[in-house]
């Protein structure tokens, strides 16, 4: 005869108060005279458990000289959408305010231009072992203002500099994938102009994540990003609102 036992160990998980998510990050191709916008709002739910779509009251974006005052429509559930003369998104601070459950939630955020990718080649580098890929980014700092970058390497894999040690120089570094991607794979990678709150943002959600996750899911901390609830300062918001000017190229694994 044999005879077992088990032990049921009770594990406690992180538990919060839902929470507002804000996917508001508005990214101004260069030259386009008009700018689609996506805002996504979502709720956080308990630990394990799938976040998911909101649909809120109101979304709306304006100005203080009163040049700019468009309200959303939603689309489709938690997804609001509204063309916007470009020009509109760069000319004052654009305020963000978001009605839901009867409080008022508000970001503000300037227009914050970016450079030009210079080149974008495949390397044939390794880090650790040999199914990575290699990307070699190239680009030219502007050498009048203080500058932030964030990349989107495509799969929701993101990287942050500053210009501190490359000031007004061209630079360039390699960024690489952990696996080995597919010979005629298409991807598209981003430059994107931040400032210092938001690099500081998503600096700490690429490490608590790993880089494997997007700017706008709930990270293994929170991370506070800066909407406020102006209604109830204690339930606050996660995600961020931005304004980036955006420079993408396209590179084809060989």
């Amino acid at each position: 005869m044999f005879m077992s036992c088990e032990d049921v160990v009770n594990v406690e998980v992180p538990s919060d108060q839902p929470r507002l998510i804000v996917d508001a990050l508005i990214r101004v191709i260069n030259n386009d005279s008009e700018t689609a916008i996506v805002i996504k709002t979502n709720l956080t739910s308990s630990f394990f458990q799938e976040i998911k779509p909101l649909t809120v009251t109101n979304v709306q974006l304006s100005n203080a000289i009163g040049t700019l005052q468009v309200d959303f429509t939603e689309t489709n559930k938690g997804i609001y959408t509204a063309n916007i003369d470009t020009d509109l998104l760069k000319e004052d601070v654009v305020v963000l305010t978001i009605l839901y459950n009867n409080e008022m939630y508000e970001a503000r955020t300037n227009f914050i231009p970016a450079v030009p990718i210079d080149n974008l080649i495949q390397g044939e580098g390794t880090l650790f072992s040999e199914d990575e890929t290699e990307i070699i980014i190239t680009y030219t700092d502007n050498p009048d203002m203080e500058n932030y970058y964030l990349f989107d390497f495509d799969f929701n894999e993101y990287l942050v500099s500053e210009d501190t040690f490359y000031k007004g120089e061209q630079f360039e570094f390699s960024y690489f994938y952990n696996s080995e991607l597919q010979s005629g794979q298409t991807l598209k990678i981003s430059l994107l102009g931040v400032d210092d709150i938001f690099y500081n943002y998503m600096n700490q959600v690429i490490v608590q994540s790993g880089g494997t996750q997007g700017p706008f899911q709930t990270p293994a901390g929170t991370v506070r990003g800066n909407i406020v609830n102006i209604s109830d300062i204690d339930n606050y918001a996660l995600g961020f609102f931005a304004i980036s000017e955006t420079y993408t190229q396209t590179i084809t694994i060989d």
